[in-house]
């Protein structure tokens, strides 16, 4: 398969709806001691609804698609050889089932649901849901970057204007960046109008599509989190690649991901955090 068609797209777009309907949001707001646990760290949780939805969405792509090589995010947390068969596969679809655990398990509704459909080492769909509000960002490569509201009404998107550095504002996860790299990196971020970070890729992609926001550098490539966002991005008019300039592609699993409005814009932002081309 090399490309996703509207039909199949809108499929997948009721697969993720039916997840949110009847996995993620009855366990919204009433998330307990039994139903949270740690995986890496202590903020790196788990719950019900994330290992319900993707066993959800796994199996009813599996049936629409027989052969489809699935990646989930809890299964690869259960066995990190999973991982290894987006490379090879002909077909892929990568899910994270509910990102922004975080959000979802302490009852702020900053949280989504993303699918990346993947043939050949390339996203050929980028599907991210937002359950409480009911609605999706949608790209296919060539045919634009959409919002596509819940009562199923469609807005182009476009990323923010390019704009002097001291004007941007970004994401940047600081917390997550080892601790020399840190250092060197925080002065850096006065330099700039505005810089945070929100826990969720799928709502800062929101925010980076729809213009709110210029840039995000990420610590890590997990495919889950940007296999459709960088997709997405890329539609809606946004440059993306590793600080080091390398393209990204799904199947990346070191390098730390930059996003920005252009390339013009990227180099500027890149420049002002790594001045020092040995931190790259």
């Amino acid at each position: 398969m090399k490309t996703v068609s509207d039909e199949l797209l809108n499929e997948f777009m009721g697969i993720m709806r039916e997840a949110a309907d009847r996995e993620i949001l009855p366990r919204f707001r009433s998330v307990t001691s039994d139903t949270i646990r740690a995986k890496t760290m202590a903020d790196d949780i788990v719950t019900d609804a994330d290992i319900a939805s993707e066993r959800m969405i796994s199996e009813k792509l599996a049936a629409r698609l027989p052969g489809i090589t699935i990646i989930g995010e809890e299964a690869v947390s259960d066995d990190a050889s999973v991982l290894a068969r987006l490379a090879d596969a002909e077909l892929a679809a990568v899910i994270d089932p509910v990102d922004g655990t975080w959000h979802f398990a302490h009852g702020t509704p900053m949280f989504g649901s993303i699918l990346a459909v993947v043939s050949g080492g390339q996203t050929i769909a980028g599907i991210i849901h937002y359950p409480v509000l009911g609605d999706f960002l949608v790209a296919r490569p060539g045919q634009g970057a959409w919002h596509v509201a819940a009562d199923g009404s469609r807005t182009r998107l476009s990323v923010a204007m390019p704009t002097p550095v001291d004007e941007m504002h970004g994401f940047i996860p600081l917390h997550m960046f080892e601790p020399d790299l840190r250092a060197e990196l925080a002065p850096r971020l006065l330099k700039f109008l505005r810089v945070t970070t929100w826990r969720c890729s799928a709502w800062e992609y929101r925010m980076l599509v729809t213009g709110a926001m210029s840039f995000c550098l990420n610590e890590s490539l997990k495919p889950w989190d940007h296999a459709a966002g960088v997709l997405i991005h890329a539609e809606a008019g946004g440059y993306a690649a590793t600080i080091t300039g390398e393209v990204y592609r799904p199947t990346m699993t070191q390098g730390h991901l930059l996003t920005a409005p252009n390339k013009i814009s990227w180099d500027a932002v890149r420049d002002t955090l790594y001045s020092d081309p040995a931190l790259r």
